[in-house]
């Protein structure tokens, strides 16, 4: 009687641990979905000017619109793209009409292709400020030799063109640049594996339960 009672206080305890982590999973989940709503609503919402100073936490994703001459000063980072392969983003340095300097990600071109020239004509620029956090210790060095990039790296970019350390992701732009795929941003990239999860916690709470009914009828079995 002794071993059925500890399995059943034993099946129980271990479940309800498991059923407890998936239901936190769950509100977890809702909470990273309010997050990315909220972050797909600002992305979305109409452009400002240029803000005079930068908080890269709190100006994240703004919307802004600008106008100037890009220089002929374009970085090249190493990307794959969904569908269409290797290729490289192409991150240039950018004058504003009111003079200042920062860094514009036009787009995307195939590895295959050469880099096409910036545009020439005065430019309005219409994008999303960015700080992507795509660096970690596993990130190789930038080969400035090669011009070859394998991280979008705000500050070290805007060292090497001399620019603000801001960066604009076009999402639409005022000149033609046929060559260039824009790739805007978007919450595709910001993970969200909430419910794999609470899916794996529930059902190894499934898994728990299922073995302790075996070895309750184990004993049971044993005792008679």
């Amino acid at each position: 009687m002794r071993r059925i009672l500890f399995l059943v206080i034993f099946g129980l305890g271990g479940a309800s641990i498991l059923i407890g982590l998936g239901v936190w999973q769950m509100q977890r989940l809702a909470w990273k979905e309010g997050v990315l709503t909220q972050i797909e609503e600002r992305i979305a919402a109409d452009p400002t000017a240029l803000p005079a100073s930068f908080e890269p936490d709190e100006d994240r994703f703004a919307p802004v619109k600008t106008a100037g001459t890009f220089e002929d000063r374009t970085l090249r980072v190493l990307i794959s793209v969904k569908r269409e392969g290797p290729g490289h983003r192409l991150i240039s340095s950018f004058v504003t009409s009111d003079g200042r300097r920062i860094l514009v990600d036009r787009g995307w071109v195939s590895v295959e292709d050469d880099i096409p020239p910036v545009p020439t004509e005065v430019a309005e620029v219409i994008g999303n400020l960015h700080w992507p956090r795509e660096t970690d210790s596993f990130t190789p060095d930038p080969n400035l030799e090669t011009n070859t990039w394998f991280a979008r790296d705000v500050p070290r970019m805007a060292e090497v063109l001399d620019t603000e350390h801001v960066m604009i992701v076009v999402r639409e732009a005022s000149y033609s640049d046929p060559s260039v795929t824009p790739l805007p941003v978007d919450t595709a990239g910001i993970p969200n594996d909430h419910l794999q999860y609470a899916i794996t916690w529930f059902s190894l709470a499934l898994i728990w339960v299922t073995m302790t009914g075996f070895f309750l009828l184990r004993s049971r079995s044993a005792s008679t």
